[in-house]
């Protein structure tokens, strides 16, 4: 049983297949390529708008403490994201190197 007497584990921290990660579990100054956003057209229409697509490379530059924004860099612009977006993009890592 979980620590709080939950049996299930929360969606979004269900294990991913593969090498696949979710925004929020990258290390600081990794690179991916973003493979899915999970959610609805809203997300993926709002993520869109900021560059963040599927098929785009990205790195994490930094992420706040206890669950605030994740700033990312995508071609050469750095965007802040909330942590509830950043649990929706779905990034293969494609480099394990801190900058």
């Amino acid at each position: 049983m979980g620590r709080f007497g939950h049996r299930f584990r929360h969606r979004h921290e269900l294990p991913l297949e593969g090498k696949k990660l979710t925004l929020v579990h990258m290390k600081n100054g990794q690179r991916g390529v973003v493979v899915e956003i999970k959610g609805g057209h809203g997300i993926a229409r709002r993520l869109s708008a900021l560059g963040i697509r599927p098929g785009r490379e990205i790195t994490k530059v930094s992420a706040m403490f206890m669950r605030g924004p994740v700033t990312i860099q995508v071609d050469n612009a750095e965007v802040a994201i909330g942590f509830g977006m950043a649990r929706r993009v779905i990034v293969e890592p494609t480099s394990s190197d801190n900058i």
